[in-house]
């Protein structure tokens, strides 16, 4: 585990429990088991069994909500969601993997 400081600074650091993260997406914390069970977001479990949420999870939960507020199903919206990060992820790479012109 890193310093307090670079946990503050990752993205993926599961600093928010689930009435937080509700509070911050404005949804139910239902919303969010929904999102897990749709395979969104997958909160690491505390050692109570608490679910912890990332700012990255965060994101893809507040986007999830924008569709279903303008009428996308929540699985199509997740399934969406996330074929835009697996495309966003591999154009990442293509570049990464580009020589320099």
């Amino acid at each position: 585990m890193g310093q307090p400081d670079d946990m503050l600074d990752d993205e993926d650091y599961p600093a928010y429990t689930m009435g937080r993260a509700a509070e911050i997406i404005g949804c139910t914390p239902d919303f969010l088991r929904r999102l897990g069970d749709a395979k969104l977001i997958d909160p690491l479990r505390s050692g109570g069994g608490h679910r912890r949420y990332s700012r990255y999870q965060l994101r893809l939960a507040g986007r999830a909500r924008e569709m279903c507020d303008q009428g996308t199903d929540l699985v199509s919206a997740c399934r969406i969601i996330i074929l835009e990060d697996q495309l966003a992820e591999a154009l990442r790479l293509n570049q990464s993997r580009r020589p320099d012109d």
